[in-house]
């Protein structure tokens, strides 16, 4: 960077001014790497690496003058009494801190070397727009690690003050702090995590760009199955579970594993599939694809520990007792179309782990990622007698739910098809098999006074509008308190009204189309009934095809939201302080619990909030989609499902049945470990 400014102002015979800083937000950098799975990270790990980066670009600054005129910020004594040495007594430089901060340094800097200019920064504004920016320069300045921090500490000798940054990393394989483990190791030893791109780095966007541009090809056409083919799957998969069911924990466990390993190899390829047939914009492939590498990864974790070992259970002497987890049957695995990747192989992949034989009818819109999915899965080793695809519109769902032979389901898709299934499981006669259903929500989120208006706005538009507004968690009914509900809607509405809309294969896409055309008659049909009965904030302006656009409608009251609209449609409902009860209240009569967002500063509020609401997943001041497997175990009650939650640690367990062995060990002719028992 350095090289290129200095580049730049020969080119135009400028001088210029560089402001050198040892770096803000280093913690959100390390976050935002490890959420992206990349490969290391883009800013030095340990403190003093950072300290020695800037030595080095103060000297290269310095050998710049006077085309460069460099402004060092620091408030170390170590760093300013380094740049004074380096600059000699040339002059052409300047020194930089922040008021409240470094005084004592910067006056005896003042006494030491009156020739030395300094500036002193101020931010400026209201208690509003600064609170934020000061309590971050507060936490930075009074980390541990900070100059400023252990300067003010005694017990720290000055030897330690003054320790130079080379001889407290020592040697270079040092340099990476050792317990901050890299993105891919976050959740080890268990499992890996799965990879991402940066989509900031210009190189990484551009080859995954080209790769799935290359991985693209024409979509080949898959037959819907009959009923009878649907009947004779079930038989099938009920002959292979006794096979599978066998195999050991571990075999079964990697097979899943290696179903990772194909993925990610093949991560230009599903990509493409999931931009083709499923109109995934690239971040939004890109994030499924993840989520599935996840699950495989995470389920066969989980299975080692949970199906790998019996339990060894308390008892009298003589007698030993073990619990055991053991597969159930033929599992059904109806997934939807939003998720037509990741949500398939979570609910395929679980019940294998689990040692049952699955049938996967995935939803009639995606059929063909569905395809390469089942496929990839037997190419890990899943036996083509334990895994079957049936693929097939709501009819073949009724089928397969209906045979006697099935011994459970797990379903993904609206309340009401969940209903159907469920009285289909409780009409039969034979044995009572589990339904495990997750379905959406009317989601809510709430946003007090305090909240920061630019993080409120940020997360909206995300939860509403990205991936068209087709997630279950998305956010589809916002409460703002009164006292700032115009300068929020206001916002959100301004950054909703930058979203690009159009093709998802585009880079700058931000909204893709709707999943068919039927989606979008019936959100068309919706934004109409609002446009008449609501206030509107925003209507955004969509391309021809199956396009909607991103639309904020202002209600009266929450109750006129009666169902989830599955879309991009924002609805808005202001609130009065004194009536956040009511808000809660309002939540819970619509019956779902799937997500909820809160938005305040105000830890007692965020407490009662939390405590009065029956809601699977809630996220505090941030955006409210995008769980992340074995870290946001997602799914909700009511309404919104039957739960335990996918990718979390109860969800295999559901999956199995429990038998427990009690055997006599003294009937062969005695207590031998009581006898040999030592006084």
């Amino acid at each position: 960077m350095i090289d290129y400014v200095d580049e730049l102002a020969r080119a135009h015979d400028r001088k210029l001014m560089v402001r050198l800083v040892k770096g803000a937000y280093w913690d959100t950098e390390i976050k935002r790497a490890q959420e992206r799975g990349l490969d290391g990270y883009p800013v030095f790990t340990r403190k003093a690496m950072t300290d020695l980066n800037y030595v080095t670009c103060a000297t290269k600054l310095l050998a710049l003058r006077p085309r460069i005129f460099p402004q060092f910020a620091t408030h170390n004594a170590l760093t300013v009494a380094t740049v004074l040495e380096l600059a000699a007594d040339d002059g052409g430089f300047e020194f930089q801190r922040l008021h409240g901060m470094g005084e004592a340094l910067y006056e005896q800097l003042a006494k030491d070397h009156p020739e030395i200019a300094y500036r002193t920064y101020a931010p400026v504004g209201s208690h509003r727009d600064l609170l934020a920016y000061l309590v971050r320069r507060l936490l930075e300045n009074g980390a541990n690690s900070s100059f400023v921090a252990q300067a003010a500490d005694y017990r720290v000798p000055v030897t330690a003050l003054l320790q130079r940054p080379a001889d407290a990393i020592g040697r270079p394989q040092h340099a990476a702090h050792a317990k901050i483990p890299l993105p891919a190791d976050l959740f080890a030893p268990e499992r890996g995590n799965s990879r991402g791109v940066e989509f900031g780095e210009r190189a990484a966007l551009a080859q995954l760009v080209t790769d799935v541009k290359a991985a693209a090809a024409e979509l080949k056409p898959v037959t819907d199955a009959t009923p009878d083919q649907a009947n004779a799957a079930v038989t099938v998969a009920r002959a292979g579970f006794a096979a599978w069911s066998r195999t050991p924990a571990g075999t079964r466990a990697a097979a899943l594993e290696q179903a990772a390993h194909l993925l990610e190899s093949r991560s230009a390829h599903f990509i493409a599939l999931l931009q083709a047939e499923g109109g995934k914009t690239l971040d939004d492939a890109l994030s499924e694809l993840r989520e599935a590498t996840d699950f495989c990864r995470y389920y066969a974790a989980q299975g080692r520990k949970l199906f790998g070992v019996e339990v060894a259970m308390p008892g009298p002497t003589g007698e030993s007792n073990a619990l055991a987890l053991r597969g159930r049957g033929v599992f059904v695995a109806i997934s939807p179309w939003n998720f037509p990747l990741a949500i398939l192989l979570g609910q395929v992949t679980a019940a294998l782990m689990a040692g049952n034989s699955v049938v996967a009818k995935p939803a009639e819109q995606t059929p063909r990622i569905a395809r390469e999915a089942v496929s990839l899965l037997h190419e890990a080793g899943i036996p083509t007698s334990a895994l079957h695809l049936v693929p097939g519109d709501g009819r073949i769902g009724a089928v397969l739910t209906a045979h006697p032979d099935v011994a459970g389901v797990v379903f993904t898709g609206s309340t009401e098809v969940a209903r159907l299934i469920n009285r289909t499981l409780a009409a039969k006669d034979g044995p009572i098999v589990p339904l495990i259903a997750e379905t959406g929500g009317i989601n809510a989120m709430i946003a007090d006074a305090t909240a920061l208006p630019e993080q409120v706005a940020d997360d909206v538009v995300t939860s509403a509008f990205r991936s068209a507004g087709q997630r279950c968690s998305a956010l589809r009914l916002l409460f703002v308190q009164e006292d700032v509900a115009d300068r929020m809607i206001e916002m959100i509405a301004g950054a909703a009204r930058e979203l690009r809309i159009g093709d998802p294969s585009d880079v700058a896409t931000h909204v893709g189309p709707v999943i068919d055309e039927e989606a979008k008659q019936r959100l068309d049909a919706h934004v109409a009934l609002m446009k008449r009965e609501a206030r509107l904030h925003l209507a955004g302006q969509a391309p021809d095809g199956c396009f909607v656009a991103p639309h904020i409608f202002e209600l009266k009251d929450a109750s006129q939201l009666t169902e989830e609209v599955f879309g991009p449609i924002l609805h808005v409902v202001r609130y009065r302080a004194e009536n956040l009860a009511h808000v809660l209240e309002s939540i819970a009569r619509s019956g779902y619990g799937l997500t909820l967002g809160i938005h305040s500063r105000i830890d007692d509020t965020i407490e009662a909030i939390i405590d009065r609401v029956q809601v699977g997943n809630i996220y505090v001041n941030r955006n409210m989609i995008g769980a992340v497997v074995g870290v946001q175990p997602f799914g909700g009650s009511g309404l919104s499902g039957t739960g335990p939650k996918a990718g979390g640690p109860h969800y295999l367990a559901r999956f199995a049945t429990e038998q427990t062995v009690t055997i006599n060990t003294a009937a062969a002719g005695g207590n031998a470990a009581l006898l040999a028992g030592e006084e």
